[in-house]
């Protein structure tokens, strides 16, 4: 392939994260610097719905000063989509998306998203080769779930998974304050790394949470409540970190069995959060069962990936760079791929590099949370994954301070 110059753009999908926009934002100013080659970049609303039907705004008229705000603000700026581009029921014929991209002239593709982006990525990529068109197509990783394959961690976990932290830290303490049974249901579908997050929490013996279930381990409703009651009847009370994707002895969805209403999207993901259900049928066997009145569930839902108030500062210029990098990418002799992001190993300390590898290498595939993180009874996560996970969170954590218990004789 000759060396490609011409129109650029750039699209958001899937589930959006707190530092998504870096990316975004990252990947424009690193075009200003290389306007030569790619002369324009349209920014595609609501993922590839904005292709098929011509929603582009123009990136290189946006205001610089602005644009870093945007980068801090929440959400996908462009808007997002969880279309395929794929020839199934309720997605969008890749003929119909490189129809676009021809017609428009569009010669470079950036695609910030997960497995499922990485995916449309691969789809884009090959049916312009079908079509002999010349462009270069590169994947700008994003997911809270951290469950991209050939990635150490991804952009939108490290703030989110401060933000489950965060909330575990609070939680104990009031579930301190009135005891009884707490119990959060976190997002992952397929994947712990978000739930295990709430380990970190725990800052010592008897401090939440007390129990930690992740999908790479299947649990029974007999197991669960046998846990829910020890950790009772040790602590005085009980919260525990349940993944939405916790599955049973045959490997059946835990929110699927429970829900009235099954809802999948174009990919065939089963829609988990939204069910607002595992919580409470968690909640209701506990106080059923057990007979403990005081129980609660919640389910932390879209604040994990949207939460204004904070987020990861090492999260955010881990994105941002993420964004650059696909374009320095691009506009070199590299044809298309997925950036990576690696730990470097041999430091002192925490430090990573960005890398390369082929779409095929990331899409759909899921990287799930490593054996060595979970408990040999899978109810907990061992400490070997505070070293993985608390450089991601950034700076200037939650502190808790309790009094000194000097009792009056």
């Amino acid at each position: 392939m000759a060396k490609l110059k011409g129109r650029g753009a750039i699209a958001q999908s899937g589930g959006p994260t707190r530092v998504i926009n870096h990316s975004l934002v990252g990947a424009i100013l690193e075009a200003y610097n290389h306007e030569d080659t790619i002369t324009e970049l349209w920014g595609s609303l609501q993922g590839p719905e904005g292709f098929i039907n011509q929603e582009f705004i123009d990136l290189y008229k946006q205001d610089r000063v602005n644009l870093l705000r945007v980068a801090r603000t929440p959400g996908a700026a462009l808007s997002s989509s969880r279309k395929k581009i794929g020839n199934g029921e309720k997605q969008i014929p890749p003929e119909q998306f490189a129809e676009v991209l021809m017609k428009k002239q569009i010669r470079f593709f950036f695609y910030i998203g997960g497995g499922d982006s990485a995916d449309n990525a691969l789809t884009v990529k090959k049916i312009c080769q079908d079509n002999k068109y010349d462009i270069k197509v590169f994947h700008i990783p994003k997911t809270i779930d951290n469950d991209l394959l050939e990635n150490d961690h991804t952009p939108g976990y490290g703030s989110a998974a401060r933000f489950v932290t965060s909330a575990f830290i609070g939680d104990d303490r009031d579930n301190f304050s009135l005891r009884g049974v707490k119990i959060n249901v976190i997002m992952g579908r397929n994947a712990g790394w978000l739930t295990a997050a709430s380990y970190l929490a725990r800052k010592q013996e008897g401090y939440a949470p007390h129990l930690i279930y992740v999908p790479e381990r299947s649990l029974t409703l007999d197991k669960f409540l046998s846990d829910v009651e020890s950790a009772y009847k040790k602590f005085g009370r009980a919260v525990v970190a349940v993944s939405e994707g916790i599955r049973d002895a045959d490997g059946v969805l835990w929110a699927k069995k429970i829900a009235e209403v099954e809802e999948t999207d174009s990919h065939n993901n089963i829609q988990l959060s939204g069910t607002g259900t595992l919580g409470d049928f968690l909640a209701n066997n506990v106080r059923a069962i057990l007979k403990i009145s005081r129980v609660r569930a919640d389910t932390l839902g879209y604040l994990q990936r949207s939460y204004a108030g904070d987020y990861s500062d090492q999260d955010a210029k881990e994105a941002g760079d993420a964004g650059r990098e696909a374009v320095k990418l691009a506009v070199s002799d590299m044809q298309s791929g997925s950036v990576t992001i690696r730990r470097k190993e041999d430091v002192i300390g925490y430090d990573y590099e960005l890398g390369v590898v082929p779409l095929e290498n990331v899409a759909r595939e899921i990287r799930p949370l490593e054996a060595k993180y979970i408990s040999e009874e899978g109810n907990d996560i061992k400490p070997e994954f505070d070293d993985y996970a608390r450089p991601l969170l950034g700076k200037g954590m939650p502190e808790i301070a309790i009094l000194d218990m000097i009792m009056v004789k």
